[in-house]
């Protein structure tokens, strides 16, 4: 298990409804458990900054990760950021690894200190076969890797990574660095569209900060009890 301790919540429920009714409703449910928030692309894209405020002023106490994977040139991944930032006040935010050494850097310059910068790497749904076909010639664990001592170097807090390369990133770049780690599924649970995976508590056995979790809770009939649930198999 990591032995960073931020303060935040060890899991983020992914909250990625395209109406604020229905976000606000998981949200009421997820305010009951400790569970931290993540406000990814379906939510931005259709409610915007208003949104994200919208849910920062309703659930005050409740830390967000907001999921948006800015991949563009330095400059304007720094205007971005700089842009959300001056409105909003996430915990987490990210950019894509794949951006480069300068995107980054720039990137970490225009994000306030009391937003942790994080770098996504391969994605949880792609598998050896899916990014061979994009032209990596490594495995998945080692553009990974290569991926996360990148954004070691160019200063940021962490990365966001499946819990399949979890101990390779702790090996290289230590305990202090942060890792966000999507596509958890408790026992028994179905995979959905996520090719690599593991269970809540063995991801943070093998070194995890952070868990993302989402429709294992947000599909629940009670989802307040099955976060419980998995906090529970933490422990």
């Amino acid at each position: 298990m990591s032995n960073i301790n931020n303060n935040l919540p060890i899991i983020f429920c992914a909250i990625d409804k395209p109406d604020l009714e229905s976000a606000k409703k998981l949200c009421t449910e997820i305010s009951k458990t400790g569970l931290g928030l993540k406000l990814g692309l379906q939510f931005f894209n259709a409610l915007g900054p208003q949104g994200v405020l919208e849910i920062e002023k309703s659930f005050p106490n409740i830390p967000i990760f907001l999921d948006l994977k800015y991949h563009d040139i330095p400059n304007t991944v720094a205007g971005a950021i700089r842009s959300i930032t001056s409105q909003c006040k996430p915990a987490f935010l990210n950019v894509h690894a794949a951006g480069g050494l300068e995107m980054m850097k720039k990137a970490k310059e225009a994000c306030p200190a009391e937003t942790k910068l994080l770098a996504v790497t391969i994605l949880t749904s792609l598998d050896e076969q899916a990014i061979s076909k994009v032209g990596y010639k490594e495995t998945v664990k080692e553009r990974v890797v290569q991926m996360a001592k990148l954004t070691q170097e160019a200063g940021l807090d962490g990365v966001v990574c499946s819990s399949h390369e979890i101990e390779a990133i702790r090996d290289v770049c230590g305990d202090g660095f942060i890792l966000m780690v999507p596509g958890i599924r408790p026992e028994n649970s179905d995979a959905g569209d996520q090719k690599r995976v593991m269970t809540p508590h063995k991801a943070m056995n093998t070194g995890a900060t952070h868990l993302v979790i989402g429709r294992p809770v947000t599909q629940n009939d009670n989802p307040a009890q099955a976060a419980q649930d998995i906090l529970n198999s933490i422990k």
